[in-house]
């Protein structure tokens, strides 16, 4: 049996790369495809020992053509891929008065436009191959409400809610979607970021320095999502508690909850 056939996007670095370096020691051959030729020209000789068909193909995920262009270099090479892992991303904090309509179509385009683009490319060749797995990377952002965050918040939760659907209108193709929800831990989020707080760089890291979990921690959960085929893959334990008390308490309290957190940790 060959081994598993694995794309992810922003994989140089983060999270994709300790995703990445997981499957390679599996023996599954990866791909990484991210904009950042440097980077990605760096790192993928490490992956090409441990398995040496990995490659590295350069994308923006802003482009469709792009992502066709992947799609189309994979099938050639590999006859196709079993895994597609859409998780390129970026981050914007500040209030909703305060962050600018351009910030706005920045994000949305990288965070829900790039799964879009990802979805749209890789489905008919899942479709094609009689299954597969389609994996979402958005943020328990995506599933809470925290404050100064609303363009973050709306391009994750956009993300979960397109796994969900598409979750209903896969299931006969045998394709497996999955949205990954994680809260802060260490990671590369911060370069790029855009904000309009003051210090929020320092306040990012102090948060992600507060994490139980680094991002081979969340790489592995990841790899069990695909081997359970579960449809969320949520890590960490205190924002799994935040989704569950959303979702049962009444609104007021859980916003009495969440500002003492917030407040907590500001």
């Amino acid at each position: 049996m060959l081994p598993k056939r694995i794309v992810i996007t922003g994989g140089a670095s983060g999270l994709g790369f300790a995703l990445a370096q997981l499957a390679a020691k599996a023996g599954w051959r990866v791909a990484i495809v991210d904009r950042d030729v440097e980077r990605g020209e760096a790192v993928i000789t490490s992956l090409q020992r441990k398995q040496p068909q990995s490659c590295f193909i350069p994308c923006d995920v802003t482009r469709l053509s792009d992502l066709e262009r992947v799609a189309k270099e994979l099938q050639e090479r590999w006859q196709g891929v079993d895994v597609v892992v859409n998780n390129a991303g970026v981050a914007q904090v500040g209030k909703l008065v305060d962050t600018s309509i351009s910030d706005w179509q920045w994000i949305m385009d990288i965070n829900v436009l790039g799964v879009v683009r990802g979805c749209k490319v890789f489905i008919p060749m899942l479709q094609q191959q009689g299954g597969g797995h389609l994996i979402n990377v958005a943020s328990m952002a995506g599933l809470l409400d925290v404050p100064n965050m609303s363009a973050y918040n709306a391009s994750k939760a956009a993300v979960v809610s397109l796994s969900e659907t598409l979750q209903n209108e896969l299931a006969e193709d045998n394709i497996h979607v999955a949205a990954v929800c994680p809260s802060f831990f260490r990671t590369n989020l911060g370069q790029g970021m855009r904000s309009t707080i003051e210090n929020m760089d320092d306040k990012l890291e102090k948060l992600m320095s507060k994490s139980k979990l680094n991002a081979t921690d969340i790489a592995k959960a990841i790899m069990r999502t695909i081997e359970r085929q579960e449809s969320y893959t949520l890590p960490h334990k205190q924002g799994r508690n935040a989704w569950y008390l959303k979702r049962f308490l009444p609104r007021s309290w859980y916003r009495k909850l969440l500002h003492k957190t917030v407040k907590k940790h500001s």
